[in-house]
């Protein structure tokens, strides 16, 4: 199975849910891992739309079943901005460092009690239609609630991480444990979603019987 990314964290992140799921025998790879191929851009104007573009390229260019996520923040005091524009908030595609340094500016006048935001992600699946089996496109949506902090905190995360507090914790998502970013991010949430498409992709007698 393919993991549409480049992104390497990201990549270990999603790989490490997926062995923590009853999902086994499977071998994960990442775009680095496969010949290279033209991918479109993300210009949707959804997390959807951008995850299951991104998963389709992928899967109609190496015949692998796909999965893609896309996903970023969206903070209540920026009207839900950056949202999909996450990745490149500040101007260069994964300058996760200035990205959230921009935020902080942002929001430098904005109080403790306008500072809510939510992490939300968008799991796509693809599987090109084969010649006794139909395709597979499956989408879902996770979302984490939180407020952000003035100075980023924490090593184990990537991303916004640094500077998100997930509601009910005073630890940002980088001073979690990855076991525990895992049960409660945007990402976890939306690859558990996914996960009865997969077992149902990787267990085909069953399901047809």
């Amino acid at each position: 199975m393919l993991l549409a990314t480049r992104n390497a964290q990201k990549l270990v992140e999603l790989r490490r849910i997926l062995a923590s799921s009853d999902i086994s025998g499977v071998q994960v790879l990442g775009l680095d891992d496969v010949p290279p191929f033209p991918e479109i851009p993300e210009t949707a104007a959804t997390f959807e739309g951008n995850a299951l573009a991104k998963a389709r390229d992928a899967a109609a260019a190496t015949g692998l079943a796909t999965v893609a996520d896309d996903s970023g923040l969206e903070v209540d005091a920026l009207n839900g901005m950056p949202g999909v524009l996450s990745a490149r908030w500040a101007g260069r595609h994964g300058d996760d460092a200035a990205n959230l340094q921009l935020v902080l500016d942002q929001l430098a006048d904005v109080p403790e009690d306008r500072r809510g935001a939510a992490f939300v992600c968008a799991a796509a699946l693809a599987v090109l239609p084969g010649v006794d089996t139909p395709g597979v496109e499956t989408v879902v949506r996770g979302h984490w609630r939180g407020t952000l902090t003035r100075a980023a905190r924490g090593r184990n995360g990537f991303g916004y991480d640094p500077i998100f507090v997930p509601d009910g914790d005073r630890r940002t998502s980088a001073e979690l444990e990855p076991a525990e970013k895992d049960a409660l991010s945007h990402r976890g949430q939306a690859l558990l979603a996914l996960l009865p498409a997969l077992r149902e992709l990787l267990s085909p007698a069953s399901s047809r019987s």
